[in-house]
């Protein structure tokens, strides 16, 4: 069985708990479009009725219109009932990093909205302290872009900025940069939430990476079987 199944099949498992009236949002990413796909394929057979999808990027809005997925805004239902992502890396607390596919500031704001948050993952990305596979990505405005590489330095990390495939710096949709920072693994919750301050209080970083107290349940696809882990 290839990741790609394993995570179609989580996402699956999540959908299962989309019921008929929900207000959903649609996460961002290779694990989240398989949910997005599957809610597309429901409402079509009309198992699924009256759900209304806040994406959480300009993808997958393209990709839930062509699903014919109604769309909705959080201005016009600020309360999510239920959002479906993905995730870089999650640690034994649930705490996440986010931001691999350069969603993360919109990702935050829906999940912050949201009732109940569940994280899809293969098993490759259970971690036992974050950072220790995969770099926080950081949302920065361009101006003045570069002064935060010597910040992030003096927290102890390893910046580097995100290119896009053509060598351009990556954009996300708000039209910002993304820093990719490397930092140690975070063993304690209390190291954790020191980082994500000290990284969220600079002016100029716009959001990080650190999803903390926001995932309610994941759901883990490993080879043998798929596992639903709750707070």
């Amino acid at each position: 069985m290839t990741i790609d199944d394993l995570k179609r099949q989580a996402a699956e498992r999540a959908v299962e708990q989309v019921q008929s009236g929900m207000v959903v949002g649609l996460g961002h990413g290779s694990t989240a479009i398989y949910a997005v796909r599957r809610i597309g394929a429901l409402i079509q057979v009309g198992t699924l009725k009256n759900v209304l999808g806040i994406p959480c990027s300009q993808q997958i809005e393209l990709e839930a219109r062509k699903l014919d997925i109604p769309i909705t805004t959080l201005e016009e239902n600020p309360v999510v009932d239920l959002t479906i992502d993905g995730a870089d890396e999650v640690d034994p607390h649930l705490e996440v990093i986010k931001g691999g596919g350069g969603a993360l500031l919109r990702e935050k704001i829906v999940a912050q909205a949201s009732t109940r948050e569940i994280i899809v993952v293969d098993e490759s990305k259970l971690s036992p302290a974050l950072c220790t596979r995969f770099a926080l990505p950081i949302e920065v405005i361009p101006f003045g872009w570069t002064t935060h590489l010597t910040f992030l330095e003096s927290l102890g990390g390893r910046p580097k900025q995100r290119m896009a495939s053509d060598g351009s710096p990556f954009k996300t949709d708000q039209g910002n940069f993304i820093i990719d920072c490397k930092f140690d693994p975070l063993t304690t919750p209390a190291a954790l939430a020191e980082l994500a301050e000290k990284i969220k209080a600079r002016v100029g970083i716009v959001e990080h990476g650190f999803f903390i107290g926001i995932a309610s349940e994941v759901i883990v696809a490993g080879t043998d079987r798929i596992r639903n882990i709750r707070r």
